[in-house]
C-alpha cells in the first residue's frame, strides 16, 4: 500500500541550443543598427600675437562676414570684394530668403585662382557672423569656405579652398548703429 517515493534526480537543463541562437542573433542584430554619422568641425582660433617676421601678404586675412541678409567677402582684411545679397527661394510656406552660397563659392574660387596666379598657397579665412544668424548659415558658410565643387574633364570633384576657419564675432555694419 505504501509505495516508497522514488528519488527524483534533478534533470540538467539543456540550453546549446539557446546558445547557439544567441551567438547567431547578437551579430545580426549588431549589423542590422543604423550608425549615427557625426561630422565634427575643426575649428582654429585666431592667434592674439602677430609675426613682424612673417610675410606682409601671409598676414593678408580673407574675411567672410556672414550677416542675417548677405555675406560679405573681404580680401585682404577692410577691402570688401562682394556683397552677396540673399536670395529668395519658393518654399511651400511661400518664399523665403536664404543666403546665396553658390555665389559665394564662385568669388571664394576667383580668390584662390588669383592667389594661386602669385604663387601664395593661402588655406585659412576668419569667419565672422552677426549675433541673429542661425546656426545652419554658418555650417554651410563654412562647408562652402572648405571646398568647392567643379568638373574635370567629366567627373564632379571637390577643390579645397581654405579649410583651416577661424571663427569670430561681426563688426557692426557701416551705416548701422
Amino acid at each position: 500500500m505504501f509505495s516508497k517515493r522514488r528519488e527524483q534526480e534533478e534533470a540538467d537543463i539543456d540550453i546549446t541550443a539557446f546558445m547557439n541562437l544567441m551567438i547567431v542573433l547578437v551579430p545580426v542584430l549588431l549589423m542590422s543598427m543604423v550608425f549615427n554619422h557625426i561630422t565634427i568641425h575643426e575649428l582654429n582660433l585666431p592667434e592674439l600675437t602677430g609675426s613682424a617676421a612673417a610675410s606682409a601678404e601671409k598676414n593678408r586675412q580673407l574675411e567672410v562676414v556672414v550677416r542675417e541678409d548677405e555675406i560679405e567677402v573681404f580680401y585682404p582684411s577692410g577691402n570688401l570684394v562682394k556683397s552677396i545679397p540673399n536670395v529668395e527661394k519658393e518654399s511651400d510656406g511661400g518664399v523665403d530668403k536664404r543666403h546665396d552660397y553658390k555665389t559665394l563659392s564662385s568669388v571664394l574660387q576667383e580668390i584662390k585662382k588669383q592667389l594661386a596666379a602669385k604663387s601664395i598657397e593661402k588655406r585659412d579665412a576668419l569667419l565672422l557672423s552677426e549675433a541673429g544668424v542661425s546656426y545652419q548659415s554658418i555650417v554651410s558658410t563654412m562647408d562652402t569656405l572648405r571646398t568647392a565643387k567643379t568638373v574635370v574633364v567629366t567627373d564632379a570633384v571637390d577643390v579645397e579652398l581654405f579649410p583651416e576657419i577661424s571663427l569670430g564675432d561681426a563688426p557692426k555694419k557701416k551705416g548701422k548703429s
